[in-house]
């Protein structure tokens, strides 16, 4: 169970946490996933921390009982001895030395449960301390989310007004096109009024041309006249 726990927990405060958010749909609530899952961890630390502490208790009251059995067989033992009684004294000797053999077995099983305690603790404490820098942690990436959701929303909004702005240009074009339109049909009304005017001159010229002409036709036959009466 610790492996595993040890194997998760590297995960998430590894750079792997990086590649597993850009994988997630949404980060935020991977993370918090994340953070129940490690908490979940810590509670099962704890309770594999309290049962190994335990079995070092036990284990401690064991020797130390066993100490105290030895102790008391020996002071049997010269008890016996002092009454001068032999045989009793052997059997507490006995009972000592098969105590002491004990011993040796409980010196070594309180070593190894002392060493699973240690490690536990480090375990748990490491924990810990680490669950708080993920909680800062936390904090950050879920600001940094907030932050790029913002941006997501203002840079819509942006691709709004450049929609419009793109409107407003092809506003612009249009209304240039129209004042060409215009500025054509009235150079076009400017030089058809021009063209008219020219034509009404040389018709009017035709007409001044033909008076001329006959007026002139007239001087010629007056003067003719004259000069055959002598005049």
């Amino acid at each position: 169970m610790a492996d595993g726990i040890l194997k998760r927990f590297k995960d998430i405060m590894s750079a792997n946490i990086n590649a597993l958010l850009d994988k997630a749909e949404d980060p935020e609530k991977m993370i918090d996933q994340y953070m129940r899952d490690i908490e979940s961890d810590l509670g099962k630390v704890k309770a594999e921390t309290a049962a190994v502490i335990a079995e070092e208790t036990r284990n401690r009251r064991e020797l130390n009982e066993n100490t105290e059995q030895i102790a008391k067989m020996e002071n049997y033992a010269k008890k016996a001895l002092a009454s001068g009684n032999e045989a009793d004294a052997r059997k507490f000797v006995e009972k000592k030395q098969s105590l002491e053999r004990t011993r040796a077995d409980l010196e070594k099983s309180l070593e190894i449960a002392t060493q699973n305690a240690d490690q536990m603790k480090q375990m748990h404490d490491k924990l810990i301390k680490d669950i708080s820098s993920l909680e800062s942690r936390k904090a950050e990436i879920k600001a940094k989310i907030n932050v790029a959701k913002a941006q997501e929303k203002v840079n819509q909004v942006g691709g709004s007004v450049k929609g419009v702005k793109g409107s407003m240009t092809a506003f612009d074009r249009m209304e240039d096109k129209a004042n060409r339109m215009l500025d054509e049909a009235n150079a076009m009304a400017e030089l058809n009024k021009n063209a008219e005017a020219e034509d009404m001159d040389a018709l009017k010229a035709k007409y001044d041309e033909s008076d001329a002409t006959e007026s002139e036709s007239v001087d010629n036959e007056l003067d003719k006249l004259k000069k055959e009466l002598g005049l």
